[in-house]
């Protein structure tokens, strides 16, 4: 089965929607260039408040290893996502120092040669996505006909097109703006969300 992520905790009302959604995982974005940006004291704050079944994955952009040691081993994330411009020895030197952590690469996929690119990462799972938040799909003609279970897909998914978006067969799929009313996450739009992934077969 598909499992689905919110991306972007940002208010203490989102804890308390995603707790009654219960999603697989959810993001909080530490790139300070980000609207969504959260301190890591807060996103220590949110892990207590969700409900531990959920994972946490914590979103980095060209970060400092030290970062991003210290907020995993504190237990505040469960999974690391990288989505600036982490180059092989990056992503090896990561590994090197957690070498338990699961690590996600992000790539945008806007022309052909970016899924090929996207395959040789040596991250455990590779998220897809059409630009930083920019709420646009992917190109269907980028991809191939079945993603498998190394993928998550990302980048203008909402409730109402996460059906068609599963036939991928991707491993997850990674919303933000789309369960967001006026920049805001909206607890009908995550409710609704996480049923319709969890309807498809």
């Amino acid at each position: 089965m598909t499992k689905i992520k919110i991306c972007g905790l940002f208010r203490p009302e989102d804890a308390d929607y995603v707790n009654l959604a219960m999603p697989d995982y959810v993001g909080f974005v530490f790139a300070k260039d980000s609207k969504r940006h959260i301190s890591f004291d807060r996103g220590r704050d949110f892990r207590v408040k969700i409900n531990p079944k959920i994972k946490t994955v914590g979103v980095f952009v060209n970060s400092p290893l030290e970062d991003i040691v210290s907020i995993y081993q504190d237990k505040t994330i469960q999974i690391i996502q990288l989505h600036g411009e982490e180059d092989e020895r990056y992503l090896r030197s990561l590994r090197n120092r957690l070498p338990e952590a699961e690590i996600w690469q992000a790539f945008l996929i806007g022309e052909k040669d970016d899924f090929k690119n996207a395959k040789d990462s040596l991250a455990h799972r590779v998220l897809l996505d059409s630009g930083r938040g920019s709420g646009n799909e992917i190109d269907r003609n980028l991809l191939p006909p079945l993603l498998g279970s190394r993928y998550i897909l990302a980048g203008g998914l909402t409730p109402k097109n996460l059906k068609s978006k599963a036939k991928l067969r991707p491993f997850a799929v990674d919303l933000s703006s789309g369960v967001e009313f006026n920049g805001i996450k909206n607890k009908d739009k995550i409710l609704a969300a996480v049923q319709a992934i969890r309807k498809v077969v």
